[in-house]
């Protein structure tokens, strides 16, 4: 199904911040009480939520953003950070007048989201880190997947991006069993994201953010609001050892582990089974058949 499909019936605008530009937004659910705010990851765009705005609409306020720097989102000449980009959701939830809301944010998504959590824990109500980074490394394998994770980004910032690269960026992102969902419509999209001259020039800054990830490393002792760690078994970077422990260090917190085939996109690859998560806990702050830490 076109991803266009997937998004009918959601808005797609613009919003004006204070600091940042213009920031480009999808909404649904207009109306309902219970609004929550989703985080792409590192080189994306909103269209990682392209499967879940409409389903999570029907109960709840959605909105998923393109970061600065990325998307069709502004893309000033600045010094990129996890912080920076919580400062940023900061100010687009002022733009939309939101006091308070539930974050959902995967990899970056969900490391910008935890930091926020730690500075404005009062405008944060409930928090699912969904294959999130800003967690310590605990295994060689998991230095060995950011390694790769450097490489592929690299093919995409130090040499023109092309149709190869980009689709090599997005398969690692999926389950193998998923390599179908890297279809043309996806890879022309991202690949017009990244050959936008205002994207070559701040690319380098932002895949920077990945060689300095332990600069930037969670505190988790200080989360006033325990997150839902929402995992996979085939994360391709920070695998459940990992996750287990950054869980451990944050009292009531819970983790989830998919069953359907997800990699590092399991809101992409598993929609219903991450949409019936999501609304558990948004709902309720638990969920059922979750794993021991």
């Amino acid at each position: 199904m076109s991803l266009w499909l997937d998004m009918l019936g959601v808005e797609i605008r613009f919003v004006e911040t204070k600091s940042f530009g213009r920031i480009r937004i999808a909404e649904a659910g207009c109306g309902n009480p219970e609004t929550i705010l989703f985080m792409h990851g590192i080189n994306g765009h909103l269209e990682a939520y392209a499967k879940n705005l409409v389903s999570l609409g029907r109960n709840f306020h959605v909105l998923a953003f393109d970061f600065v720097g990325h998307g069709l989102s502004d893309k000033p000449v600045i010094e990129y950070s996890p912080l920076v980009f919580s400062e940023q959701l900061g100010e687009l939830m002022d733009a939309l007048g939101l006091e308070a809301a539930h974050l959902s944010g995967e990899s970056l998504g969900g490391w910008v989201s935890a930091f926020f959590a730690v500075k404005y824990p009062e405008r944060v109500k409930r928090l699912m880190l969904n294959t999130a980074a800003g967690i310590p490394v605990v295994s060689e394998k998991g230095k060995a997947d950011l390694a790769n994770l450097i490489a592929l980004n690299q093919r995409n910032v130090q040499a023109m991006p092309t149709r190869d690269s980009v689709r090599a960026r997005l398969e690692w992102l999926m389950h193998e069993n998923n390599r179908a969902l890297v279809n043309d419509e996806l890879i022309s999209l991202r690949l017009g994201f990244y050959l936008m001259p205002e994207t070559q020039r701040v690319a380098p800054i932002i895949n920077g953010i990945i060689n300095r990830h332990d600069e930037f490393l969670v505190p988790f002792e200080q989360l006033q609001t325990a997150p839902l760690f929402l995992w996979t078994a085939d994360n391709p970077i920070h695998d459940l050892d990992a996750a287990r422990a950054a869980a451990r260090r944050v009292p009531d917190s819970q983790i989830y582990v998919m069953e359907g085939d997800s990699a590092h996109w399991p809101q992409y690859e598993a929609p219903d089974e991450f949409d019936r998560v999501a609304t558990e806990f948004f709902t309720t702050g638990k969920v059922s058949g979750c794993a021991p830490l």
